[in-house]
């Protein structure tokens, strides 16, 4: 991962309601140097959702001289402002948007496949999850997550299982791959 000045990521959990066993999760980007992109950063890693968080990153995009890489970062909070709020297709175009931008940021394509998942498109979103993960997450755990839903919304519980296993392994202190483990039942041949 990039560290500096204009571009330390990290994870944020958006909280995407999508039918299943779970919700899948999201990641925020940090975006330093003060501003509005700043703020729009604090506000998605933080949890808000709140319309008014919304317009700080829109206005961060209109008004602020940003790098490739904050200015895709900012696409990818205010995406995960919307995911928060179940706004499936206007949050996988603010994922697109930074993907043209930095094509190389992999928590845009992380968060692109939670959409996807909340918009009950599982197969669409494993291409996305696993991009993301090839690419580097701060917060794979979440990915993992993420494509254990998937998994588990196109009958592969074999699958979804041992994704549930990664994300405990990656993040021991997260209990909600934990929970969603309780529901398996894992018999020998």
């Amino acid at each position: 991962m990039h560290k500096g000045l204009t571009g330390v990521l990290a994870g944020a959990a958006a909280l995407v309601a999508v039918g299943l066993a779970g919700e899948a999760r999201g990641e925020a980007v940090t975006v330093i140097g003060g501003g509005m992109a700043e703020a729009c950063s604090k506000a998605a890693l933080d949890g808000e959702a709140d319309l008014r968080f919304e317009k700080l990153c829109s206005q961060a995009l209109e008004t602020e001289l940003l790098s490739p890489r904050d200015r895709a970062g900012t696409y990818v909070n205010r995406g995960v402002m919307k995911l928060r709020r179940m706004s499936w297709d206007t949050a996988i175009a603010d994922f697109n948007q930074a993907i043209r931008i930095q094509p190389d940021l992999g928590e845009a394509y992380v968060n692109r496949g939670a959409a996807a998942i909340g918009g009950r498109r599982y197969a669409d979103s494993l291409a996305d999850l696993n991009r993301g993960l090839e690419l580097g997450v701060d917060e794979p755990a979440k990915a993992y997550y993420n494509r254990a839903l998937a998994h588990e919304g196109l009958d592969d519980p074999k699958s979804a299982y041992f994704d549930y296993q990664k994300a405990i392994e990656l993040s021991p202190e997260w209990g909600l791959p934990r929970e969603q483990l309780t529901r398996f039942t894992v018999t020998r041949r």
